[in-house]
């Protein structure tokens, strides 16, 4: 009888091992969401970019699965000037914005463009302190820096 309790005991020590690993399994299978943020400047990779964040977003299965954030400065910004946007960009941008991600626009590049918020597409929010300032904050946030 004794042989008995120690088998018992020793097989539901082994049995209660495998369902906290598996327990364990299961919740280190779940994927973290991703947070990203996208660096834009330079005004030929625009379309490149915007290209790479819808495919991101779609690979990542949509946009509740992933956190993106596009910083965007420099000669790059011209591209989202509401006149002179051509029509696939703002409809992405506009797209983005429905989707949640973030759309900074360089206070710095702003001043020297010489255009506001309301002169941008819609969705965008200022960096006030900076494109690369927002940057750093992102990526102090967790968010992995992508420069395509």
């Amino acid at each position: 009888m004794h042989r008995r309790s120690i088998l018992w005991g020793t097989l539901s020590a082994i049995g209660a091992a495998f369902a906290t690993s598996g327990a364990n399994a299961a919740t280190e299978a779940a994927p973290r969401k991703l947070k990203v943020a996208y660096h834009l400047d330079d005004l030929d990779k625009v379309n490149f970019v915007i290209s790479n964040i819808q495919n991101h977003l779609d690979g990542a299965g949509g946009p509740g699965n992933v956190t993106i954030a596009l910083v965007v400065h420099g000669q790059a910004l011209k591209a989202f000037h509401s006149a002179a946007a051509n029509p696939d960009l703002s409809k992405h941008v506009g797209q983005f914005s429905k989707d949640g991600v973030e759309l900074a626009a360089c206070g710095n590049t702003m001043k020297s463009q010489n255009i506001t918020l309301a002169g941008l597409l819609p969705g965008f929010v200022a960096a006030e302190r900076g494109g690369v300032v927002r940057l750093a904050e992102l990526q102090s946030q967790g968010y992995l820096y992508l420069r395509p």
